[in-house]
């Protein structure tokens, strides 16, 4: 098993208030996976703080299965060992884990578990001091032989599908970044058009929202790959980014300029 960024950070108290307001958006395509997550986390407006919420639990021709989370970090970071750690069958005495379980269904059950699992430790003592009970995260990928999946799950640790209609889930600050995906992709649309649509809807919501922020990590993993999945490190100084970046600004600006003017008396 390899994640990516070198494990998940032991996790905090769970009445911890640390949040990841955060932006995570993945596309499920005929030709693969994105996945794109931020890093920024807040206790508060002068207490900001940078947390991987990618997660990736990956044997090359066996498995990759990738998670972002937002919400709670504490209950995040839980979750993340719980999966990696393992759920034991109190019937069966048997012990599953992210890299156990046969299918991508059955990984999106497990992580619901893991969640309603840290509720019922957690749970109380979070409402006794005022904190809610927050988390959502994204989970994709392919078991070999399986069909690749992408899955959202939420506090109550019930979850949905990404489908043929709908090829993309959001959790976190999701309304600057939607209205581009809503209009772009589809579920034949290339990967390396979904990057510059993910990386699009994160640039609008970073120029909107302060409360995500650089560095962002994106995953691309190809349908029926055997490979790793590619993971890459964008931060401020990303050249492609920058460029892209600017090109989108440029274009909205020489759209809007296009357009003409309306008729009527202004």
């Amino acid at each position: 098993m390899t994640n990516q960024y070198g494990g998940v950070p032991a996790a905090r108290n769970a009445a911890t208030t640390e949040t990841e307001m955060t932006y995570c958006v993945g596309l499920l395509l005929d030709e693969g996976l994105v996945m794109l997550a931020d890093t920024r986390t807040n206790a508060g407006v002068d207490n900001i703080s940078t947390f991987t919420k990618l997660h990736v639990f990956s044997e090359p021709g066996e498995r990759m299965i990738a998670a972002m989370t937002a919400g709670n970090l504490a209950i995040s970071q839980a979750v993340m060992n719980l999966l990696q750690e393992g759920l034991t069958d109190p019937e069966s005495g048997t012990t599953e884990t992210i890299l156990t379980v046969p299918t991508m269904f059955r990984a999106a059950s497990l992580v619901g578990e893991a969640v309603r699992h840290v509720h019922r430790v957690h749970g109380k003592a979070m409402a006794e001091h005022g904190v809610a009970f927050d988390v959502s995260i994204l989970l994709g990928g392919q078991i070999a032989g399986r069909t690749m999946r992408l899955f959202q799950v939420y506090a109550a640790g019930n979850f949905v599908e990404a489908t043929v209609d709908t090829p993309f889930l959001q959790v976190g600050e999701h309304k600057y970044g939607k209205p581009i995906l809503d209009r772009a992709v589809t579920v034949d649309t290339p990967l390396v058009d979904a990057v510059k649509l993910a990386l699009i809807s994160m640039d609008s919501t970073l120029r909107s929202n302060l409360t995500v922020g650089m560095p962002l990590d994106l995953l691309v993993h190809g349908r029926d790959s055997e490979q790793a999945p590619k993971v890459r490190r964008i931060d401020e100084d990303d050249a492609y980014f920058r460029s892209l970046r600017q090109h989108w600004s440029d274009a909205i600006s020489a759209a809007h300029r296009g357009i003409p003017a309306p008729a009527w008396d202004l």
